[in-house]
């Protein structure tokens, strides 16, 4: 597969290949071997290590973000590996089509692991995905009055299900919002798709067959969690969603709306990894923006980790620095587009409890408003405070498992 393009290397046992939060440049692919993958703070409800052996792949998450990297890679025996730089992505792809796809179905299931932690330290418990409940978002949407979602809602669920005991009551809302049983259908022109303003393109727990990149115009990407609708992301062009329900073969975790007048692509089941062959900057970019993704996920999930909400103050702020690729420097300052309470609001401290930490934070020496505006003085002695928490976190969730299995 390299011939001579990729750079072979071989690491001896106990090799610390990748550290978490260092830069990375490459990513690697076992040849032979096996090495221990280890988080700082682990996946709740996952081993604190993983075992990999040939042809399994880390660092991809990191390189192809350019973000530092989110795992430790170290290995158990004599490893020899093929390093990829993020710039020979696309002729790996050319090369091994098969890999890419690899990639991309592990990225999907990683991207829905974290995403899953996160709604349930967020929001307490989680709702797996399953088509009758688009019966219960159509309720929701209905009772909130916002008619075009709840009868999209409810036309997909007698599309699949219209023999549901529920199927009448479906049928008795559409009547009501003077809506057709039967969804019209996405306007289609070849792959091209168009949907108008506030249209919905799929909702939360519909079976997925196609992923969608954005031409033009925007995407909201919506949940429902205890009876709020969560403002998940927004979407521009160039984006990719839906790839997750199309990898994995199951319903949508989220909804999407049109936000304005949108035209997308639209790729199915059938055509994708066709698709990736033909076309290998289709992975390229699907593969970037999952690992964007995933290293973001990564990171408000070992923010919600760490328990001491000075640590998270931390934590958040050297995670704004690097979301901006902004190299961690002695001495270095930076100023941040944020204010204290804004800084609150992101790792969800409410305004009544705010104040003792604000106070904190402007006693520590490294920090300073400038405008209404945090700035860090040297960002690398702020690394060194979040890395303390992190230990911290970590040292605490181990005795509290320990506690447990007693």
């Amino acid at each position: 597969m390299a011939g001579g393009i990729f750079k072979m290397t071989t690491f001896g046992p106990n090799a610390f290949v990748v550290v978490e939060g260092k830069q990375a440049k490459s990513f690697y692919i076992i040849r032979q071997g096996k090495v221990r993958l280890t988080n700082e703070i682990p996946i709740p409800g996952e081993e604190p290590s993983k075992i990999l052996g040939p042809g399994d792949f880390f660092g991809v998450v990191s390189c192809m973000s350019g973000h530092p990297h989110i795992e430790t890679a170290q290995t158990l025996t004599q490893v020899p590996v093929i390093e990829v730089g993020r710039d020979q992505f696309g002729v790996l792809i050319q090369k091994n089509a098969p890999i890419a796809m690899k990639i991309i179905r592990y990225f999907s299931l990683r991207l829905r692991v974290i995403d899953k932690a996160i709604t349930q330290l967020s929001f307490h418990h989680t709702v797996e995905e399953d088509p009758r409940l688009m019966f219960d978002v159509g309720e929701y949407y209905f009772n909130k009055q916002e008619y075009r979602q709840a009868a999209y809602a409810f036309q997909k669920f007698l599309q699949y299900f219209s023999q549901d005991p529920r199927a009448a009551q479906a049928k008795v809302r559409l009547q009501g919002m003077n809506a057709p049983f039967q969804h019209p259908g996405i306007k289609r022109q070849g792959l091209n798709v168009s949907f108008n303003d506030g249209e919905t393109i799929f909702i939360e727990h519909e079976p997925g067959s196609e992923l969608y990149i954005i031409q033009s115009g925007r995407v909201k990407i919506t949940k429902v969690v205890d009876q709020n609708e969560v403002l998940l992301a927004v979407l521009n062009p160039g984006d990719i969603f839906g790839e997750m329900a199309l990898l994995e073969n199951k319903p949508r975790s989220a909804s999407a709306v049109a936000h304005g007048p949108v035209t997308a692509l639209a790729i199915n089941k059938a055509n994708f990894e066709t698709m990736v062959q033909a076309q290998p900057q289709l992975a390229v970019k699907l593969i970037t923006i999952l690992s964007e993704r995933i290293w973001t996920a990564y990171r408000q999930l070992a923010n919600l980790l760490i328990e001491d909400p000075v640590g998270r103050m931390y934590d958040m702020l050297l995670t704004l620095i690097q979301k901006k690729r902004i190299p961690i420097q002695p001495k270095a300052s930076y100023t941040f587009d944020i204010g204290p309470q804004e800084l609150m609001n992101m790792i969800g401290i409410s305004p009544e409890k705010s104040e003792s930490y604000i106070i904190a934070l402007l006693e520590d020496k490294n920090f300073k408003l400038d405008e209404g505006k945090i700035i860090c003085l040297d960002t690398a002695e702020l690394e060194k405070q979040v890395h303390f928490y992190r230990k911290k976190a970590a040292l605490d969730r181990k005795r509290d498992m320990a506690r447990q299995n007693m």
